[in-house]
C-alpha cells in the first residue's frame, strides 16, 4: 500500500509539472496580438479585449487571498490616476469565493469599470491567467494601443513606458 501511494503522489507531481509547463509554454509572447476572451464584468455588462484598442491596457491579474498583490493595489491605483486618460486597467480576480473579492476591491480602490471576477477551486485554472501563462500572482501585461502584447511587466516598466510615450 504505501508503495501504491508513493506513484500516486508521483503521478500527481507528474501531471502538475506538465501542466505548469503548457501554460507557461502556449502562452501568447511578446510582440504577437493579445491573446482576446470575453468575460462578463462585475457590474454584469459583457466585455471583449479587444475593444479596447486605442489605449494601452494593462491587464491584472490578482486574488484577494494574495498578500503580494494586495500590496501591490495601490501602485495600481496610482498608475489609473495618473494615466487614467491613456491607460485602461482591467482587473482578474482569481478567486476560490467571489465574496472575498468585493470587500478587497473597495478597501484598495478600484474604480474602474473594467473588472472581471473568475471563480474557480483552482484559481489558476482560469481559462483567462491560461491564455496569458499565468501561474503566479500578481501578474500584469501590458498591451499595446494595437492590440499587441508588450508583455509582463512591473509598475515601474508600466510608469516609463507611459512618461514618454504620448
Amino acid at each position: 500500500m504505501n508503495k501504491f501511494l508513493k506513484y500516486i503522489a508521483l503521478g500527481v507531481i507528474l501531471i502538475a509539472c506538465v501542466f505548469y509547463l503548457y501554460v507557461k509554454y502556449s502562452a501568447a509572447e511578446d510582440g504577437e496580438v493579445a491573446p482576446d476572451f470575453e468575460a462578463t464584468l462585475v457590474n454584469g455588462e459583457s466585455f471583449k479585449l479587444s475593444n479596447l484598442q486605442g489605449k494601452y491596457v494593462l491587464l491584472d491579474f490578482w486574488g484577494s487571498w494574495c498578500p503580494p498583490c494586495r500590496k501591490e493595489n495601490p501602485k495600481l491605483v496610482a498608475l489609473h490616476k495618473k494615466y487614467g486618460d491613456r491607460l485602461t486597467i482591467v482587473t482578474v480576480a482569481l478567486e476560490k469565493d467571489e465574496r472575498h473579492w468585493k470587500k478587497a476591491s473597495e478597501k484598495d480602490g478600484f474604480v474602474w469599470k473594467n473588472q472581471i471576477v473568475q471563480q474557480n477551486r483552482f484559481v489558476m485554472l482560469s481559462s483567462i491567467a491560461q491564455k496569458y501563462g499565468v501561474s503566479e500572482i500578481p501578474a500584469k501585461f501590458l498591451i499595446s494601443p494595437d492590440g499587441k502584447l508588450i508583455g509582463k511587466r512591473s509598475f515601474k516598466q508600466v510608469d516609463s513606458l507611459l512618461s514618454v510615450a504620448r
